[in-house]
C-alpha cells in the first residue's frame, strides 16, 4: 500500500526529477484573483503566469496545491460525507509548464509516472482527449500503445478548458482507471459514464490557443501545461479501496474520531464520521492560513463548515465541545508536509472550542424551533423559507445546515423563499441605516465634496503648511462665515492626519491673517477624501477663502509616529513568535498606547511575550531607516508587502518597509501596506514594552502596549512595586521573588491547617468536643451540623465523611460565610429510593432564603442568603426526615 504522504512524495519527487521546481503550496486565501473566496484549483496560484501578467519564476514547476471548494461555482458541501469522492478540502497535484514543454512531454510524463513510478497495469487505464484533438491521440498510441478504443474523443466542453470567456484555452486529455465490472457504470463518453466503474484519476490541458472576444481563437505564441491530480483519488486507486474515506488518512481520522466521541464509525452514523473528517481538514488548514469564524465572507464559509461537523458531532453524542480534540490526529498526519497546521495547532484547536461552545448553546434552541416547524410535516415535505431564515437570522444556523438535518428526515428547504427573506432584512437594514442621524449628517459632507474636491494631504512631510479655508461646517449646516464656537473646517490642503488605518487624528492650531485662531481636536476622514479639522473658533470670525496657517502638534504627532511604526514591528514579531497563521484584525494608535488585535486561539505565555518583546526591541536597536515606496496594491503584495483581508486600497498604495532580518531571510524584517506616518528609523521607537494582553472575542487577541518615555515610565513603575516589596519584604531586591514564594507556601500550609481544623470542629459538633452520635429521626439515623467558616466547595468531603461513618443514613452541612449558606446534603446509597438529597436540600434552601438545589439522589447542594437562619435550616430537615 502507498500512503498518502508516500503518494504525494512520490509525485513531487518525480517532477523535480524531470527538471521541474517544486513549489510551496500557496495559502488557501488566494493573493492573485479578487473573485475567488479560497483556491480552488492548483493552478490558480500560476493563473497571472499563465496570462502573461507575471514573468514565470522557473519554466517548469510541481506543486501539491491545498483547495477548496466549499462556497460559489464551486460548492461540493451538501455532497460531502454521502458520496465517495466528494470534498470540500483536497489536494492537487500538478506539473506545469511555462512555454517549456508541451504534449509530447506532458503525456509521456503522465504515462510513465502512473505505469512505473505508481505501478498501475495499463490495462486498466484508458483515455479521453477532445474529439478534435488529433494530434494528442496519437502521441497517446505511440507513448501508451493503447487500442483506439481505449483512447475515447469526447467533443463536449468536459475536455476543453478556458480560463474565462476570453484568454488562454486549450483541449484537455483525462487518465481513467477502471475498478473492475463489479463496479456498475461504463466508460466515458457512454450512456452509462456516470457509473462509478471508470474513476478520472488525472486531467491534462494543453492551453495553446488565445480566446478573443469575438470567438475566435489564435495560437499562443508559448503554449503551456497545467496538469491536475486529485491526490485522495489517486491514493484510493493505489490502495485498492473505491471510496475515498477509506484511504489511510481519512482512516486515521476516523480512528480518533471514534474514540473521541466513543461511537463506532458504521451503519448510519458512517456518513458523520466522514462529514467531520472532511470539514476538519478544511476548518484547519483555513484557520492556519489566516481566516477565523465569523458571519460575513470567507470567515461565514468557515463558520458553516465548522458548523455542520458540530452537528455531526451532535448527532453522535457529543454534548461539549469535542471537534478539537481531533487536530493533533491530523497534524500527525499532515504536518509534515504543511508544517503550518504544526505552527498554528494551538490556534486552531482554541477557534475550534470556542466555536463549538457557542454553537452547542444555541444549537438545542434551534433544534426545538425546528422540531416544531417541523410537527406534521411528512417525508417529501418543504421547509418554509421565511422558517429557515429565522433559524439562520436568531440562531445561527446557516441555511446549509438546516437543508442538512431536513435531509436526514427526508424533508427541503425552500431555497428561494429563504432568499427573498433575506433580501427584505437587507433592504429594511439598509433603510433603517440611510434614515439615521449619522447618514444625515454625512450627507453635508457629499455635498461639500462635490463642490470643493479632495483635500490635499501635505503631512508626510511635516506638521505645518499653509491653506485656503474651502468649506465652513457648524450645526450640520455649510456656511459661508462663522464666529466662535465650534465648528468642522475644510481647506485645499493640510498637514493634519486624519484619523485612518487605527492612527488617531493630529492635533494643533489654525492661525487665521486675521487673527482668528482654531484650536483642532480631532480631524476626521469624510466623503473618502476630505480632511476635516474639527475643533473650535476661540477668537474672530472667518470666511470662506480666508488663509491661514496650519500647524499640527509635533511633539504629539511624533509619539503618534512611534507608536504606529511599533504595531507593524509588533505583528511582524507575533507572526514569527506564534506563526503566521497570525493576522491584524484591529488596531488603535494613540499618542500614549497602541493597541493591537490580532488572530490567535489562546493566550500569550510569559515566555511569549518576553520573545516578541525582545524581538521589536531588537529591531529598534537597529536603528534602521524607515523606507517608503508608493507602487500598485497587487504589485506590492507580489514583492512581499502584507496587506490585511478585507482591506480596500486604491490605484497606489504607500509600502512601509523597516528594519533588517534576525534570521537568515533576504527581506526586511517588517514589509507592509500602510497610508500612516511614521518615524524615520527605527531607533526613533526607543523602547517598547506591552504592558496586557488578552482575549477580545473567538479566536482573538489584544495586546496593549507603549513605546518611548510611555514604555520607560511603565517599566520604572514595575522597578518601583519591586523595590517597595524590597523594602517591606527586608530583602535585597534580588531575593524579593524567593521570598514572596516562601510567604505564599506557608499561607497554602495555614489554609490547609485551618481547612483541617474547620473540618474537625465540623464533624465534633463544634467547640471542640467530642464527636457526637447520629441522631435518630424518622427510621434515618442522621448527622447534622452548622460548620462555621467552611465554604461550599469543602462540604462535600465533609458530607462524604461523615456517611462513610453512618454506614446507613443521611449527612447534612450546612456551611456559613459571611452571613450566607451554603448546604450539602448526603443520602448513603441503600435509602436513595426512600429518601432524595434533592428534596432534603431543597428543604434547607428555603429556611436560609435560597430557591432550588440541585443534584442526584445521593449528593445534592445549595444555597442562600440567610446564613443566621442555619440552624432552623437543619430542623427543617429533622422535621421532614420525622413526617
Amino acid at each position: 500500500m502507498t500512503s498518502v504522504n508516500e503518494l504525494r512524495e512520490t509525485f513531487l519527487s518525480y517532477f523535480e526529477r524531470q527538471g521541474h521546481t517544486r513549489k510551496p503550496s500557496a495559502p488557501l486565501v488566494p493573493d492573485n484573483d479578487p473573485t475567488l473566496l479560497f483556491v480552488n484549483a492548483g493552478m490558480v496560484p500560476f493563473k497571472n503566469i499563465f496570462t502573461g501578467a507575471e514573468t514565470p519564476f522557473a519554466p517548469r514547476a510541481a506543486t501539491s496545491q491545498k483547495c477548496v471548494r466549499a462556497g460559489g461555482k464551486h460548492n461540493d458541501l451538501d455532497n460531502v460525507g454521502y458520496t465517495a469522492r466528494h470534498h470540500t478540502f483536497f489536494e492537487m497535484l500538478g506539473n506545469f509548464s511555462f512555454g517549456d514543454y508541451f504534449k509530447d512531454d506532458a503525456i509521456a510524463f503522465a504515462w510513465e509516472l502512473v505505469t512505473k513510478e505508481f505501478g498501475l497495469s495499463k490495462d486498466r487505464l484508458l483515455v479521453t482527449v477532445y474529439s478534435e484533438d488529433k494530434e494528442a491521440a496519437q502521441i497517446w498510441k505511440k507513448v501508451a500503445g493503447l487500442s483506439d478504443d481505449r483512447i475515447i474523443p469526447i467533443s463536449t466542453s468536459d475536455n476543453f478548458w478556458s480560463m474565462g470567456d476570453t484568454g488562454p484555452c486549450g483541449p484537455c486529455s483525462e487518465i481513467f482507471f477502471d475498478h473492475g465490472d463489479k463496479i456498475p457504470g461504463g466508460p466515458p463518453g457512454s450512456p452509462d459514464e456516470d457509473g462509478d466503474r471508470f474513476i478520472e484519476i488525472w486531467n491534462l490541458v494543453f492551453m495553446q490557443y488565445e480566446q478573443e472576444a469575438n470567438g475566435t481563437r489564435k495560437d499562443l505564441p508559448k503554449p503551456s501545461i497545467d496538469t491536475g491530480m486529485g491526490l485522495e483519488r489517486m491514493a484510493a486507486v493505489l490502495q485498492g479501496v473505491h471510496n475515498n474515506y477509506e484511504i489511510d488518512l481519512f482512516q486515521a481520522l476516523i480512528d480518533a474520531e471514534e474514540e473521541v466521541y466513543r461511537a463506532k464509525a458504521t451503519g448510519d452514523q458512517l456518513a458523520s464520521f466522514r462529514v467531520i473528517a472532511d470539514h476538519l481538514r478544511t476548518s484547519a488548514f483555513l484557520i492556519a492560513d489566516g481566516v477565523t469564524p465569523s458571519n460575513e465572507g470567507r470567515g461565514y464559509v468557515l463558520r458553516r463548515i465548522m458548523r455542520r461537523a458540530m452537528r455531526h458531532g451532535h448527532i453522535l453524542g457529543a454534548r461539549e465541545p469535542m471537534m478539537h480534540k481531533l487536530v493533533g490526529a491530523l497534524t500527525s498526519e499532515m504536518g509534515e508536509a504543511y508544517p503550518e497546521l504544526g505552527r498554528a495547532q494551538p490556534a486552531i484547536e482554541a477557534a475550534l472550542e470556542q466555536e463549538e461552545a457557542r454553537f452547542q448553546r444555541t444549537l438545542g434552541r434551534g433544534l426545538a424551533l425546528l422540531d416544531e416547524a417541523t410537527d406534521g410535516l411528512g417525508e417529501g415535505a418543504e421547509l418554509s423559507g421565511e422558517t429557515a431564515f429565522r433559524l439562520y437570522d436568531t440562531y445561527g444556523f446557516p441555511i446549509d445546515l438546516t437543508a442538512d438535518i431536513l435531509r436526514g428526515r427526508g424533508m427541503s428547504v425552500d431555497q428561494a423563499g429563504f432568499d427573498t427573506a433575506m433580501a427584505e432584512q437587507k433592504k429594511a437594514a439598509r433603510e433603517a441605516w440611510s434614515g439615521s442621524g449619522d447618514t444625515a449628517s454625512q450627507a453635508v459632507w457629499f455635498r461639500v465634496r462635490d463642490k470643493i474636491g479632495a483635500t490635499s494631504f501635505l503631512g508626510y512631510a511635516g506638521t505645518s503648511d499653509e491653506g485656503v479655508l474651502k468649506a465652513i461646517v457648524s450645526d450640520g449646516e455649510m456656511r459661508d462665515e462663522v464666529a466662535p464656537g465650534d465648528c468642522e473646517l475644510v481647506f485645499d490642503r493640510t498637514p493634519f492626519y486624519a484619523e485612518s488605518g487605527g492612527q488617531a487624528g493630529d492635533h494643533g492650531e489654525i492661525h487665521f491673517a486675521s487673527g482668528a485662531r482654531f484650536i483642532v481636536r480631532d480631524v476626521q476622514k469624510r466623503a473618502g477624501d476630505l480632511h476635516v479639522h474639527v475643533g473650535e473658533l476661540t477668537g474672530g470670525s472667518v470666511k470662506l477663502g480666508d488663509k491661514a496657517e496650519l500647524v499640527a502638534n509635533a511633539a504629539r504627532r511624533q509619539r503618534i509616529r512611534a507608536n504606529h511604526s511599533a504595531t507593524h514591528l509588533l505583528h511582524a514579531a507575533l507572526r514569527n513568535v506564534l506563526g503566521p497563521h497570525v493576522t491584524q484584525k484591529g488596531s488603535l494608535v494613540e499618542e500614549d498606547r497602541l493597541r493591537f488585535d490580532f488572530s490567535h486561539g489562546g493566550a500569550l505565555s510569559a515566555a511569549e511575550i518576553e520573545a516578541i518583546e525582545d524581538e521589536v526591541n531588537a529591531v529598534i536597536r537597529q536603528n534602521d531607516e524607515a523606507r517608503i515606496q508608493t507602487m500598485a496594491p497587487d504589485k506590492a503584495i507580489e514583492a512581499g508587502a502584507l496587506a490585511l483581508f478585507g482591506e480596500k486600497y486604491g490605484d497606489e498604495v504607500r509600502v512601509l518597509s523597516m528594519g533588517q532580518p534576525l534570521t537568515d531571510e533576504k527581506r526586511p524584517y517588517s514589509v507592509e501596506l500602510c497610508g500612516g506616518t511614521h518615524v524615520a528609523r527605527t531607533g526613533d521607537i526607543a523602547a517598547f514594552v506591552i504592558t496586557s494582553e488578552g482575549g477580545v472575542s473567538a479566536g482573538v487577541r489584544r495586546i496593549e502596549a507603549a513605546t518611548g518615555a510611555e514604555a520607560l515610565a511603565f517599566l520604572k513603575g514595575r522597578a518601583q512595586v519591586a523595590l517597595d516589596l524590597s523594602d517591606t519584604l527586608k530583602v535585597p531586591l534580588k531575593d524579593v521573588s524567593r521570598k514572596v514564594g516562601s510567604l505564599m507556601e506557608e499561607r497554602r500550609n495555614l489554609e490547609r491547617e485551618l481547612a483541617e481544623t474547620k473540618r474537625k470542629l465540623a464533624m465534633g459538633g463544634g467547640g471542640g468536643a467530642a464527636p457526637s452520635g447520629p441522631e435518630e429521626i424518622g427510621g434515618f439515623k442522621l448527622i447534622a451540623r452548622v460548620a462555621d467558616g467552611v465554604g461550599g466547595k469543602d462540604l462535600r468531603g465533609l458530607v462524604d465523611e461523615a456517611k462513610g461513618k453512618l454506614g446507613s443514613g443521611i449527612a447534612v452541612f450546612i456551611g456559613v460565610n459571611e452571613g450566607k449558606a451554603a448546604v450539602a446534603v448526603g443520602v448513603t446509597d441503600d435509602l436513595t429510593d426512600k429518601v432524595s438529597a434533592v428534596d432534603l436540600v431543597r428543604v434547607a434552601a428555603a429556611e436560609v432564603g435560597g430557591k432550588g438545589g440541585g443534584g442526584r439522589a445521593d449528593m445534592a447542594q445549595a444555597g442562600g442568603p440567610d446564613g443566621d437562619k442555619a440552624e432552623a435550616a437543619l430542623d427543617a430537615v429533622r422535621k421532614s426526615l420525622a413526617g
